[in-house]
């Protein structure tokens, strides 16, 4: 595996994401399957672990848990923990991202396969108005965990938070470990998988955290892993923004005055950084396989 470092968007020196190019993964241990156009099974080794159906209009999909996921990462240390400070400071999301790195590239049970992929802080929601109940209550609405069954309405909300697994209470004991770490700000954080199929996040390792996190009315740290852009994309979409910026420059230093010369071009330098930034964090789509015949859910039977 071959790792880069991205840096943020307006800072060069603070840490934005970990790059991750693999060769020779042909077909990940987690992986999804497609049938009939509509059918989505999400597998792991010899288990289904997910079972999606997508409406005919495309409205919504309707879906089922079977407590079979295992997560590719082992269970976090207490001593290890400790030894990552400054929770929420770029340099702890980096070290983070390489630790699950690791754990990602040796496991037969984790999403990785050959290509391009990013690790960053990046959720489909950034910038959207936090409510004024805290923390706990925006990702409470985001959690679908009503286990084992449940639907995602596409035309009343997207880029949920769902578990593979049944989230445990918030009062068990490993949750109160948990809950004692988020007070002394040294929580770990969830490692989360964007799946385009669903157009939803789900919880690869960090079940108990999150809840942890939740418990304690705290906004959970979060990791998100998604296939990146190719290299293809990620060029054309650079080329249209270096295009757009040398446009602009030209206007403000042509023949004619404009106002705030200074601060319209650190604008669209500034512009220019986020663009190029997130070309290289930007979520490309979930590479699915197509199911074979014999391990297909019977196609004329509902879910449930």
């Amino acid at each position: 595996m071959h790792r880069t470092n991205l840096t943020a968007a307006t800072d060069s020196e603070s840490w934005g994401g970990l790059g991750l190019e693999l060769q020779h993964v042909p077909k990940p241990g987690l992986w999804p399957g497609v049938a009939n156009g509509n059918r989505i099974v999400l597998s792991q080794g010899p288990d289904a672990v997910f079972f999606a159906e997508i409406d005919d209009d495309r409205g919504g999909v309707e879906y089922s848990r079977t407590n079979h996921y295992r997560s590719p990462i082992a269970p976090l240390r207490a001593a290890e923990v400790r030894t990552v400070t400054e929770q929420g400071k770029p340099s702890w999301y980096a070290r983070w991202a390489h630790r699950f790195a690791d754990a990602l590239e040796s496991s037969p049970i984790g999403p990785l396969h050959e290509g391009r992929w990013v690790l960053s802080r990046r959720l489909a929601w950034e910038g959207i108005p936090r409510t004024a109940d805290g923390p706990a209550a925006q990702w409470r609405a985001l959690l679908l965990d009503d286990h084992p069954d449940g639907y995602i309405d596409w035309f009343t909300g997207s880029w949920a938070v769902m578990p593979l697994r049944q989230m445990p209470p918030p009062d068990c004991g490993r949750v109160k470990a948990y809950r004692k770490q988020a007070r002394e700000g040294i929580l770990p954080p969830a490692l989360l998988w964007w799946f385009s199929g669903l157009n939803c996040y789900v919880i690869l390792d960090g079940h108990a955290r999150l809840v942890a996190a939740i418990a304690e009315n705290r906004e959970p740290a979060v990791l998100a892993l998604s296939r990146a852009p190719s290299e293809d994309q990620t060029k054309g979409g650079t080329d249209k923004a270096l295009s757009t910026y040398h446009l602009t420059m030209s206007i403000l230093d042509g023949p004619h005055p404009v106002t705030d010369r200074q601060g319209s071009a650190r604008a669209a330098s500034h512009l220019l950084a986020t663009q190029l930034h997130n070309l290289k964090v930007d979520y490309a789509p979930t590479r699915a396989w197509p199911m074979p015949a014999a391990h297909r859910p019977g196609l004329g039977t509902p879910m449930r």
